[in-house]
C-alpha cells in the first residue's frame, strides 16, 4: 500500500476531521506517512497515544503541544518528537499548519 509518487496540492481535497482541523494526507508507504494538518484557532487534537513514532514540524500559528505531561508553547518554524505510546496532544492558539511525519504508517488514516 502506498501512494502516487508525486502530491500536488490543488489536485487534494482537505479532509475534514472536526469543525476545526481538517487534513491531507500527502504521501505514504508502510514505513512512512505525511500529513497536513490545518488548525483553526482554538481546535484540539486531543489527548491520545499510538505505535507510531511522529515527527511534527510547524509550518504556521501556534500551538500549546503537550508531551507525556510536559507542556511548552510552540510557533511556525518549530518541531517536536512523540516516541511511540507517549500521550500527546494540542491546542491551536492561533490558526495553524502542522507537518506530521509518523512510522510506520498510520493505517487508520486510509480510506478504502
Amino acid at each position: 500500500m502506498e501512494s502516487n509518487v508525486f502530491f500536488e496540492n490543488e489536485l487534494t481535497d482537505w479532509e475534514t476531521v472536526d469543525d476545526k482541523i481538517e487534513r491531507k494526507i500527502v504521501g505514504y508507504n508502510q514505513s512512512i506517512m505525511m500529513v497536513n494538518v490545518k488548525f483553526k484557532k482554538g481546535g484540539i487534537g486531543e489527548m491520545h497515544h499510538h505505535i507510531h513514532s511522529q515527527v511534527t514540524h510547524i509550518a504556521e500559528g501556534k500551538f500549546e503541544v503537550t508531551i507525556n505531561n510536559e507542556t511548552k508553547l510552540l510557533q511556525k518554524g518549530d518541531s517536536f518528537f512523540v516516541a511511540p505510546n507517549l500521550e500527546h496532544g494540542v491546542i491551536c492558539l492561533e490558526d495553524g499548519l502542522l507537518i506530521d511525519v509518523f512510522s510506520p504508517m498510520r493505517e487508520d488514516f486510509i480510506k478504502v
